[in-house]
């Protein structure tokens, strides 16, 4: 990195500082994703768009058919990172006591009752929501506290979670019986949404001796301590984003608007919803922890774009029509980043 690019800070020392620290950073992010991509077997996007979000404090949402390693992703990204982590298999009879916990009753040494909160798994770093879209609505709402404010309230008292805390979800195609569609709310808590593709044929072979063979060995944890994931984030929220930049965002976002002034006209008549504005927000922070992986310290128009579909996919409500003649939001977002310039 150039001086030139170092971000504001207080003092010359100060801007040192922060770029070593930043640097520290992107080698230890490539130190982690190649150690999940020892067991993660050609999901290299997958790896990288879950590492990120969890540096940027964010929740990520995997979807794809049962069986293509997104637990085994979750799990070792843990053990990686050192982070402790629970995982709650979603069912239509859980019930939300079973993931924020509940109040009991207990009888101390004096004989008398009183009530004791019962933590539940939710109270972990890492959050493993297994097939979170075929419990009921009621159930998938236990967790809209949690991923926004941090915390859990329980009889009028709140509980803050731990730091880090991040939830990684995993869902099967709507189309497949006995899934509840997650509501808009939830949705929009997750700062990305990432499509787990079926393995290729060589990819499939190579699946196969990983897991048929014997275990791999337990490594040791690659970050050593949770205070760093923490402060990292922090930092890379001290990246500047130029004006240019951020109008171009704010552009892509409105063009996901139907009706609204400078918005609609790229999507085509195809979008009932658009994006929220935490969907600018999540290609602002992506863009930030891109441009550092790039070894910049200036985010760019291109970062915007390669954060787009993970961070608006989710966000977007596409008309029934759409929906009737098989457009993706996918889709709609390529239709978009090619009209908004």
């Amino acid at each position: 990195m150039t001086r030139a690019t170092v971000p504001p800070a207080g003092n010359a020392d100060d801007a040192r500082a922060i770029e070593a620290e930043l640097s520290d950073f992107r080698s230890a992010f490539n130190a982690i994703q190649a150690r999940l991509q020892e067991t993660i077997v050609g999901q290299d996007q997958i790896v990288q768009g879950v590492l990120m979000s969890v540096f940027l404090g964010g929740h990520v949402l995997l979807e794809g058919v049962p069986g293509l390693g997104k637990t085994l992703l979750v799990t070792t990204l843990g053990d990686t990172l050192g982070l402790h982590h629970s995982r709650v298999q979603f069912t239509p009879d859980l019930m939300p006591a079973d993931i924020i916990g509940t109040r009991i009753i207990k009888q101390d040494a004096t004989g008398s009752m009183h009530f004791e909160f019962e933590r539940g798994p939710v109270f972990t770093q890492l959050l493993l929501a297994d097939e979170i879209n075929r419990a009921t609505p009621k159930t998938q709402s236990a967790l809209l506290e949690a991923m926004q404010e941090r915390r859990v309230t329980v009889a009028g008292q709140t509980y803050p979670l731990p730091e880090p805390f991040a939830v990684l979800a995993t869902q099967n195609p709507l189309e497949q019986e006995g899934t509840y569609p997650l509501p808009e709310a939830q949705l929009d808590r997750f700062l990305f949404k990432l499509l787990v593709r079926f393995p290729t044929q060589l990819e499939l072979v190579e699946i196969m001796k990983r897991t048929t063979g014997a275990p791999p060995a337990h490594n040791r944890p690659l970050v050593g301590s949770t205070e760093r994931i923490v402060r990292w984030a922090k930092l890379l929220r001290r990246v500047p984003v130029g004006a240019t930049v951020l109008d171009y965002g704010a552009r892509l976002l409105l063009a996901t608007h139907p009706g609204t002034a400078g918005g609609g006209g790229a999507a085509g008549g195809r979008i009932r919803a658009g994006a929220s504005p935490r969907g600018l927000q999540s290609m602002i922070l992506a863009g930030k922890l891109r441009a550092v992986l790039a070894g910049r310290f200036t985010v760019t128009r291109q970062d915007l774009i390669d954060a787009a579909k993970p961070c608006l996919r989710h966000r977007i409500l596409l008309t029934f029509d759409a929906e009737a003649e098989g457009v993706t939001a996918d889709q709609v977002i390529d239709d978009i980043l090619q009209r908004v310039t």
